[in-house]
C-alpha cells in the first residue's frame, strides 16, 4: 500500500487507487503542506484535492517525457473527434 505523499509534482502517473480498480493517469499539478491538488484523465479531465496520507493500493508507472508526448498527442486529438463545425 501506497500513498499520495510518495508522488512528485508535474509528473505523471499510472495508479490503481484501490485494489481492483481500473487504472487511472493522473498528473501531480500542485503540492502544499498536507495536500496535493490532481488532474485524473479519463473521458473527460477532472481535478481534485488528495491528502498526502490518502492510500494508493498500487503506482502501476511513472510515466517518462516520450510517453507523455505520445500520450497527449493521441488524448488531445482525439478529443477534438467528438468536436464537430456547425458550418
Amino acid at each position: 500500500m501506497y500513498s499520495y505523499a510518495l508522488l512528485e509534482k508535474g509528473c505523471y502517473y499510472l495508479i490503481e487507487e484501490k485494489e481492483k480498480s481500473p487504472i487511472s493517469l493522473i498528473q501531480i499539478t500542485l503540492e502544499s503542506d498536507h495536500c496535493l491538488f490532481i488532474t485524473r484523465f479519463g473521458e473527460t479531465e477532472t481535478t481534485e484535492w488528495k491528502r498526502k496520507t490518502d492510500p494508493i493500493f498500487e503506482i502501476v508507472e511513472l510515466l517518462d517525457d516520450n510517453a507523455v508526448k505520445e500520450w497527449e498527442t493521441s488524448y488531445y486529438s482525439n478529443e477534438d473527434a467528438y468536436y464537430e463545425d456547425d458550418d
